[in-house]
């Protein structure tokens, strides 16, 4: 066992997790609380640690003929890049802050003793809730928080001891998670990242003592975890008290560091700090209170030692990057201009194409609630690069294609990323996909294997033939209005399905002008805009 945490520790710790990562990464992408088919929780985890663990090898060799230790500090800070660059999906993204923070505690320490580890982990779990708009209790965060919890009540200079405390604490608070979060209470599961958090905390344990240790298996599920307050949303306001009062306490619930201002003269200053989601519904809400103007849209920078390193010096002009699967979407967003990046990105592989495109600002479109995170992510480290990034929080694919549609290079960059949010926000969107696990949704139970239609995330339609799922789908979605519909067919979708749906809009929906194209996408055999 281990006095101090050092290097070499550093080096065990990152290549055990990785393996027990790997280990039950099928565990924990097949059971999960949602039934669309996309729970890749523990693939989006293996994938972070595998690039905090190629971060470490690229790293010079440790010297054992040096007498002195040497500190952890500078190794977990290369593992913390590497996780960070390499973070997908809001899993990785949280466990690469965890690592940052206990890597800015541990930076100044020549030798890392049972008090500094209790402190990295608290610097950890103030930077995963730092990391999210609206921490949510039962998720990965109450794992982390009970973990530094439990190794500052004991109290001990021992490293092993604390690391032993902060991992059992660690699995109690994972056994807790159904209670704090009713959706998982109702699958009967724990929430999945707080899951691979435990089995990292366990490899800590392993790291320090060369001992295996035995974790409890638990049943998983991800909780949805938020965004960051990434984005400096400004603008003048013309309007009356009373609306201000209003547009006050509504922004003070979509965000913080709320400055509201008045000149006296029926003129506002208003500033924001929200989430990639919150900036449409930001400036909508200055709409709402009066007329709002010299609007601007600013993604936050970073700082400190983690800011990471991209090509800079773009040259002038705009690009957009998307994220898409499928051979036909892909065509259909390139014939638009813009650069495609294959579905589930690393932060990494987003900086790439941002850099690849050359251009000053960059409009990112990431098509899925769990690569947002991964956006603002990208969009911060570019900014640091000097790149103008804005992420149009989009959903689905057929919102971007909704933004796409709006641009326009004449107009100011910052007006352009509103415009293109606001008709992404105004584009309802649905799916149809086979359910991967038994659920209860609130359209009913379903089964595993039932075809499920979406709308704006949320479960409609539940049925056994695809044809019909997706006209009930259709018909759910242009009863709340509509003037356009777009379709974009799956990669599995039978070739008469275009004429049955264009046959049953034309009937029952005379007014609905119609686009048809075949995506290809994989997982959806239906993709659905309503405009």
């Amino acid at each position: 066992m281990l006095e101090t945490l050092d290097a070499a520790a550093v080096h065990r710790w990152c290549g055990g997790g990785l393996a027990a990562l790997r280990a039950h990464q099928h565990e924990i992408d097949e059971l999960n609380v949602y039934p669309v088919p996309d729970g890749d929780t523990g693939t989006n985890l293996v994938l972070t640690l595998t690039s905090a663990q190629q971060a470490l090898d690229e790293a010079p060799p440790l010297d054992a003929a040096r007498r002195e230790t040497p500190p952890a500090g500078s190794a977990l800070r290369r593992m913390a890049r590497g996780a960070l660059l390499g973070a997908r999906g809001n899993s990785g993204v949280i466990v690469s802050q965890i690592l940052r923070g206990m890597a800015d505690a541990l930076a100044p320490a020549a030798a890392v003793r049972g008090a500094e580890l209790a402190r990295a982990l608290r610097s950890a779990t103030e930077a995963a809730y730092a990391a999210v708009a609206r921490p949510v209790e039962g998720t990965v965060l109450s794992v982390v928080a009970a973990a530094a919890d439990g190794a500052e009540r004991l109290g001990s200079d021992d490293p092993v001891l604390v690391a032993r405390a902060a991992a059992r604490a660690a699995a109690e608070a994972l056994a807790r998670t159904p209670q704090q979060l009713p959706v998982l209470a109702r699958a009967g599961v724990v929430d999945a990242g707080g899951r691979g958090l435990v089995l990292l905390l366990d490899a800590l344990v392993e790291a320090l003592t060369d001992a295996p240790v035995a974790a409890p298996i638990f049943s998983v599920g991800e909780a949805e975890v938020s965004e960051y307050f990434g984005y400096e949303v400004q603008y003048l306001l013309d309007s009356d008290d009373a609306a201000v009062a209003v547009l006050r306490e509504t922004l003070d619930k979509l965000g913080d560091s709320l400055v509201l201002v008045g000149s006296g003269d029926g003129t506002w200053n208003v500033h924001v700090h929200v989430s990639s989601a919150q900036i449409g519904p930001a400036v909508e809400a200055g709409v709402a209170a009066g007329r709002p103007h010299r609007i601007s849209v600013t993604p936050l920078e970073p700082s400190g030692p983690h800011a990471v390193e991209v090509t800079p010096a773009p040259t002038p002009g705009r690009a957009a990057v998307v994220v898409a699967a499928g051979d036909g979407l892909t065509a259909l967003f390139e014939a638009e201009g813009a650069t495609v990046v294959g579905r589930n990105p690393s932060i990494r592989e987003m900086l790439e194409a941002i850099t690849a495109s050359g251009a000053g600002c960059v409009v990112l479109l990431p098509n899925d609630a769990n690569t947002h995170a991964v956006a603002t992510g990208a969009a911060r480290e570019a900014e640091a690069a000097g790149v103008r990034v804005s992420v149009v929080p989009t959903r689905s694919p057929v919102q971007a294609l909704a933004a796409l549609a709006v641009r326009d290079p004449a107009r100011p960059f910052a007006d352009d990323v509103i415009a293109m949010a606001e008709a992404a926000g105004a584009c309802r969107y649905g799916e149809v996909c086979t359910a991967q696990r038994d659920s209860l949704t609130v359209a009913g139970p379903c089964r595993a294997g039932d075809l499920l239609g979406l709308v704006d995330g949320e479960v409609h339609v539940i049925g056994a033939d695809l044809e019909d799922v997706s006209r009930r789908l259709l018909d759910r979605m242009l009863g709340g209005g509509g003037e356009l519909a777009t379709l974009v067919l799956g990669a599995d979708a039978p070739p008469a399905l275009e004429g049955v749906l264009r046959g049953h809009v034309t009937q029952a929906w005379p007014f609905v002008e119609l686009a048809c194209y075949a995506g290809g996408q994989p997982r959806y055999h239906l993709l659905v805009g309503v405009e």
